[in-house]
């Protein structure tokens, strides 16, 4: 059996049983897994290697790129904000960004950025990756377009740029970019090893991403028109261009964060302990229950499967059957990472690792982890 470290409260041992048995497997090359219950980590645990050559472990303090998992600390800077009075959820984006009124957006409200329902799911040709490195270039190409879409009628996955609209508006209201913010107000006090926009000292502990299969949509067989293709072409960056100096320190809110798995659970417990991170008070009842308004419903129009997102989290659906029907909120990685606030039982459950498959959010890797941890506290 593949040896993991770290700690485990011994109600949760089958999650040790299943990443060491997905490592030999083959399943995951090298991964970590977090469990916050009531405010306390009871689960921090890893194994495995940090490239797919096996040529040095995984370490307590290895970091990879988690793909959209990062929106889970997206949100929660914005829901801190809300929270001390300085963004309204239901204000148009406008009021804090007047230059994205252009092109029909005057009506798009903070939420709709939020809940994947803004019309904006990615750039308008021509984009570039290196485009979306810039800031003030790509913020002002999002500014500028107009929806494909009408915004609050139904969800596209705003795959790459949903940090870019968010962490726009949370500019203009604090002076600070997303992963400025982040390191400040909730990296810095909780003193998590997260990062958006990861410094060069940094780079000697991550562990490269292992790519995926390519994705189960052949694009040139689609419309060019479809909402799924501008989204998953505007821009098409592959899992490599995480390797790059460049991608590393950029912000990029819904892709480009880099952590592992107790980095993400520790602020991420704030969601399923009442606010609460190590008696640091992020935010208050009122702003978490915010995050169960449903804002869409229905199959997306970029991940093509049924969804369900409430304000800057997706809730249970049918397409996640791992996730409990109560008071749980969700998202995960392409290629695997996980992110479950399930606010019932007090309990964060985050997985990270580096080997991805094909799946945009979640896998059989991260689901197994979820069903043990809930049969754990059931």
């Amino acid at each position: 059996m593949a040896e993991i470290h770290g700690n485990c409260d011994p109600r949760f041992a089958a999650m040790t049983e299943i990443l060491s048995t997905n490592i030999d497997s083959g399943a995951d090359v090298g991964a970590s897994v977090a469990v916050m219950l009531e405010g306390e980590l009871v689960v921090d645990i890893w194994g495995g290697w940090v490239d797919q050559e096996h040529t040095a472990p995984w370490q307590e303090d290895t970091i990879t790129n988690v793909w959209s998992s990062t929106k889970t600390q997206m949100a929660l800077c914005a829901l801190m904000l809300a929270d001390r009075g300085q963004l309204d959820l239901d204000a148009p984006v406008a009021t804090y960004w007047p230059e994205f009124a252009q092109n029909g957006k005057e009506g798009v409200l903070v939420r709709h950025l939020m809940s994947h329902t803004s019309g904006v799911s990615g750039w308008d040709q021509p984009v570039t990756v290196e485009d979306i490195y810039d800031w003030d270039t790509s913020t002002a190409k999002l500014a500028a377009q107009a929806p494909w879409w009408e915004p609050g009628t139904a969800s596209g996955y705003h795959a790459l740029n949903q940090g870019h609209l968010v962490g726009e508006v949370i500019r203009r209201i604090t002076g600070k970019k997303l992963g400025e913010f982040f390191r400040d107000e909730v990296a810095g006090p909780l003193g998590v090893d997260f990062h958006i926009g990861l410094p060069e000292s940094e780079f000697g502990r991550i562990s490269n991403v292992i790519p995926p299969p390519p994705l189960p949509i052949d694009m040139s067989q689609l419309d060019p028109n479809m909402v799924v293709v501008k989204t998953f072409t505007g821009p098409a960056p592959g899992a490599e261009a995480s390797w790059t100096k460049e991608w590393r320190q950029a912000d990029i809110g819904a892709a480009n964060g880099h952590g592992n798995a107790r980095s993400i659970a520790i602020p991420q417990s704030a969601i399923s302990n009442g606010g609460v991170v190590n008696g640091h008070q992020l935010l208050s009842q009122a702003t978490i229950d915010r995050i169960f308004e449903v804002q869409a419903e229905g199959v997306d129009q970029v991940l093509m499967v049924p969804s369900k997102f409430g304000i800057g989290y997706g809730l249970a659906t049918e397409s996640m059957p791992f996730v409990p029907d109560r008071r749980v909120c969700v998202w995960g990685g392409w290629g695997g990472s996980l992110v479950i606030n399930d606010l019932d039982s007090r309990m964060t459950i985050t997985y990270v690792m580096n080997r991805m498959e094909g799946g945009l959010v979640g896998d059989e890797r991260g689901s197994a982890l979820v069903l043990a941890a809930l049969e754990a506290v059931a």
